[in-house]
């Protein structure tokens, strides 16, 4: 199960966050198989979970570590709306956070 933000409960949907990450790396060299397998991980995680709940931001984090490791771009894209940017300046201090790691 997944905690929303809001305190709903619903069951994981792997093809949801499939979805989400696809659209992030739109138009990336990124293979679908890849998001497929991050996608697997996260769902092998939930299952063996002992309390088999695990918070979105926990899972938008997971997300957001492998995405940053795959593609910067598309990290920056699945960060933006995860993490709900309001406006350029949040996105810009994202990018240079991305640019101090280098």
């Amino acid at each position: 199960m997944v905690v929303k933000k809001d305190g709903r409960r619903q069951p994981f949907d792997g093809q949801k966050l499939l979805r989400g990450m696809i659209k992030a790396c739109e138009k990336r060299p990124v293979p679908v198989t890849t998001l497929e397998e991050i996608v697997d991980k996260i769902e092998s995680m939930l299952q063996e979970k002992p309390e088999k709940e695990m918070k979105a931001s926990e899972i938008g984090k997971l997300v957001m570590e492998k995405l940053k490791a795959l593609d910067k771009v598309a990290y920056v894209r699945f960060a933006s709306v995860y993490r709900e940017f309001r406006d350029v300046l949040e996105f810009k201090h994202e990018l240079e956070n991305l640019l101090k790691e280098k």
